[in-house]
C-alpha cells in the first residue's frame, strides 16, 4: 500500500511535530495488567432480563457517562433538527446497542482502556468482539497507528479527440497552482494534497486527494471538486465536450484495488502479540492452529479473487458506523485489508491488521444525532481532534473480531458459538 514520497514526509512531518521518536515507541508499546490493572469487565453479559439490562446501564453511568438517549429517556428530535440527514421521514428503525470491553489501545492518538459501543442484530458478533477484546488487553493491549490520511474524488474530462485531450492535460498541468487555491476558497477544513491526472482515451480524469479534518469528508470533497471544477471550465482554453464531477475513479463507497494501494479516508495499521497461554485460556486454541487456519484462508481469500484478505471486518465497522452515526454506506470500502498472523520464536501469536480505507468522523454527517453523539462519547470521540482517535479504536476492534473468529474457526468451535448465541426468544406475531 505505498504513498508518494510527498506523502510520506508530510506524514513523518506531522508525526515528529506531535511527538518525539521515544515517546512515539512507548506509545506503540504493549502495557502488561501487572504494570495497569485493566478496569472492570462490564456486568451481567448473558443475562438478557431487565435487570441485566438495567445492571450494565447502571455500570456505564458509575463512570460518568450519560446514556440517556441510549435508554430511550430521550427520543424526541426536532423533525427540523434532521434536515440534511434525511427526506421524507416516517419514524426510526430500531437496532439493539451492546457494548464490549475494556479493551486497552495503545495509539499515538487512542492510549487507554476503552468500551466501544456496537449496533448489530447479528447474534454471538458481540460476545465474540468481547472476547478478542479481552485476550488483547490481558496481553497488553492492540498497539494502533493511524499512518495517513485522504479523501478522493476524481471528475472526468471528455473531450472531442485524443489531441484535445493532451492539449487540456499539457495546460492542467502548468496551472495546479490555481486549483489549490480553489479549494482554500470552497472549504475552511478541506485541503487539497495532491493531483494524480490519468487520461484514457479521450477522457481527462483528476484524482484529487484531499484531508478533511475530524470529518468524513464525502461531501466536503464534493463542495470543493466543483469549485476546481469551475475553476478548469473557466479559464483552460481547450473545453470538453462534457464533464463529469465524479467519473467513478475514486473508489466512493466501491472495494477498489485503487483505494486499497493507497489511501481512502484512513489507512490505520494494529498489532498484538498473544501468549500461548492466554490463547488457550481465553481462545480455547493454540498458536500453531490459529496461524494454520490463517493461512489457509488466505489461501481461500486469493482464489475468490478478494481485495486484501480477512476474515470479517464489516462486521465491526457496521457495527460500530450504525452505532456512532457513520456513513454505512462506506463500510463496502473501509472493510478491506490484510489480516497476518504467525507464531514468533517465543511461541507466541503475533497479530496484524491493515485497513487502508478507513472512512471515519467525529464531527459532520449523523454525529450529531443524540444516540451517535453519546456513543461516540463513551469512547471520548466526540466533536474536534478526535477522528484519528476514533480509527485508532476502530483498527484495535478490527483486530478483536479477527482474532476471536480465526480462534473459534481453528478449534471448531464456530457452529457451537452461534448455535448458543443467535437462539432467538420466541416472539409473537
Amino acid at each position: 500500500m505505498p504513498q508518494t514520497l510527498k506523502r510520506s514526509q508530510e506524514l513523518k512531518q506531522s508525526i515528529v511535530e506531535q511527538i518525539d521518536e521515544k515517546e512515539f515507541v512507548q506509545k506503540l508499546t504493549a502495557i502488561p495488567t501487572e504494570s495497569k490493572a485493566l478496569p472492570d469487565k462490564i456486568p451481567a453479559r448473558d443475562i438478557y432480563s431487565k435487570d441485566g439490562l438495567k445492571k450494565r446501564q447502571n455500570f456505564l453511568k458509575s463512570r460518568g457517562l450519560n446514556i440517556e438517549a441510549l435508554q430511550g429517556d430521550e427520543h424526541n428530535i426536532s423533525t427540523e433538527d434532521l434536515k440534511g440527514s434525511i427526506e421524507n421521514l416516517i419514524g426510526f428503525a430500531q437496532i439493539p446497542v451492546g457494548i464490549i470491553g475494556p479493551l486497552r489501545v495503545n495509539g499515538v492518538h487512542a492510549n487507554d482502556d476503552y468500551y466501544i459501543p456496537l449496533a448489530t442484530t447479528e447474534g454471538a458478533l458481540v460476545a465474540s468482539y468481547n472476547r478478542g477484546a479481552y485476550a488483547i488487553s490481558l496481553a497488553g493491549g492492540a498497539s494502533s497507528l493511524c499512518v495517513t490520511e485522504g479523501v478522493s474524488r476524481a471528475p472526468c474530462f471528455h473531450f472531442k479527440t485524443i489531441a484535445q485531450a493532451g492539449l487540456f492535460l499539457n495546460w492542467l498541468l502548468s496551472e495546479t497552482q490555481t486549483l489549490f487555491e480553489a479549494v482554500q476558497s470552497a472549504t475552511a477544513h478541506g485541503k487539497l494534497v495532491d493531483i494524480k491526472p490519468t487520461i484514457n482515451g479521450s477522457s481527462v480524469y483528476l484524482i484529487l486527494d484531499y484531508t478533511t479534518g475530524d470529518a468524513s469528508g464525502q461531501n466536503m470533497v464534493t463542495v470543493a471538486t466543483q469549485a476546481i471544477c469551475d475553476k478548469i471550465l473557466t479559464q483552460s482554453p481547450v473545453k470538453p465536450q462534457n464533464w463529469y464531477i465524479e467519473g467513478n475513479l475514486s473508489g466512493d463507497k466501491k472495494a477498489s484495488m485503487l483505494s486499497f494501494l493507497g489511501v481512502r479516508g484512513k489507512k490505520v495499521i494494529a498489532e498484538t502479540i498473544l501468549p500461548k497461554q492466554i490463547i488457550q485460556k481465553v481462545l480455547h486454541s493454540t498458536p500453531e492452529d490459529m496461524e494454520r487456519y490463517c493461512r489457509i484462508s488466505t489461501l481461500g481469500g486469493i482464489q475468490s479473487g478478494q481485495i486484501g484478505v480477512q476474515g470479517h471486518y464489516a462486521n465491526a465497522l457496521a457495527a460500530i458506523y450504525i452505532a456512532c452515526g457513520q456513513d454505512v454506506a462506506c463500510v463496502s470500502e473501509a472493510a478491506i485489508g490484510i489480516t497476518d498472523m504467525h507464531v514468533n520464536i517465543d511461541g507466541n501469536l503475533h497479530v496484524t491488521v491493515s485497513l487502508p480505507n478507513l472512512i471515519v468522523g467525529t464531527v459532520g454527517g449523523g454525529t450529531y444525532l443524540p444516540t451517535a453523539k453519546e456513543c461516540l462519547k463513551i469512547m471520548d470521540c466526540y466533536g474536534k481532534n478526535k477522528a484519528k482517535k476514533f480509527a485508532e479504536i476502530c483498527a484495535a476492534v478490527v483486530m478483536a473480531g479477527e482474532i476471536s473468529i480465526i480462534a473459534a474457526l481453528a478449534a471448531g468451535h464456530f457452529s457451537i458459538a452461534h448455535a448458543i448465541f443467535r437462539k432467538k426468544h420466541e416472539v409473537s406475531e
